[in-house]
Parts: structure tokens; C-alpha cells; sequence
């Protein structure tokens, strides 16, 4: 079974905790013509992370980190899940089942489908047990992935 299709590279940009700053990346990221899809933030005191998917990672990646910050690739999975009560608890259930652990999960309701956006510890193993069961994975245009092994 193929995984590598349904692996999406999310960037993570690390950054002071201070007023502007969000604003200051969403700019650059319009000035560049990138799409953010989705996003998150982590404070964590005076420092914070921002995970985001983008539909141009490398692009992304190239702007914010000459402008100064600190930006990462992480490997994480979209998964289709039904939008309604007891969505999640399928998806968490497989993933718990096949001893796969969630580090972190975000979401986002679009206009055919909620997708589960989930950080684990086996990538390619939770894609395998997520499909195996039924589920469907979402494609997220993100490219291809240089990380490998997780």
C-alpha cells in the first residue's frame, strides 16, 4: 500500500510572542502569492510556533526564513472525517488501536468534509491502518516530502 501521496509537508515557523508577527508572516506569505490553508499556533511564554499548510512549501519556506525566522518541514496526515458527533472518536479509536500516538492534531471544516490534520509517531503506519479501516485520507498540495523514515 503506497503512502508517500497522502504524507503532507506542514511548515512550522518559530517566533517571538509579540504583537505583529503573525501579521508580519501572513504578509509575506500574500506578497509571495501563497496560500495558507490551514494553521495553528503554540505559545509557549515568549515564543511561539506556528504550523501551517501551504499550497507552496518551498516558497513559503524560502520567504519567511530570509526574512530572519526560524522555519521547519514536519510530516503530518490529512484524514477525511465525517463532520458530525463521533467523527473524531473514529479516527482516534484506529490510530489507538495500532499503538500509534497523536503529538498533535488540528482540524478544519471545509465546504464537503472536516479533515483531521494529525502529527503521530508512524506516519506511514498510521496511513495504513487509517485506510485499512475505511478511512479516507486528504491530498493536500504541499509537494513531495524530503523526510524520511517517520
Amino acid at each position: 500500500m503506497d503512502t508517500e501521496e497522502f504524507v503532507i509537508r506542514q511548515i512550522s515557523v518559530f517566533s517571538e510572542n509579540k504583537p505583529g508577527r503573525l501579521a508580519a508572516m501572513a504578509r509575506a506569505l500574500q506578497e509571495e502569492q501563497v496560500n495558507i490553508l490551514a494553521f495553528s499556533i503554540a505559545e509557549a511564554g515568549e515564543f511561539g510556533v506556528v504550523r501551517a499548510l501551504v499550497d507552496q512549501p518551498d516558497k513559503a519556506y524560502k520567504k519567511l526564513s530570509g526574512m530572519g525566522f526560524v522555519v521547519s518541514f514536519t510530516e503530518v496526515i490529512g484524514v477525511k472525517m465525517r463532520d458530525e458527533p463521533g467523527g473524531l472518536y473514529e479516527v482516534a479509536r484506529i490510530l489507538g488501536e495500532a499503538k500509534i500516538n497523536i503529538e498533535y492534531s488540528y482540524a478544519y471544516s471545509g465546504k464537503e468534509m472536516a479533515v483531521l490534520i494529525l502529527r503521530v509517531d508512524n506516519t506511514r503506519e498510521a496511513i495504513k491502518q487509517i485506510r485499512a479501516h475505511g478511512g479516507e485520507m486528504a491530498r493536500i498540495p504541499s509537494g513531495p516530502s524530503p523526510v524520511k523514515g517517520r
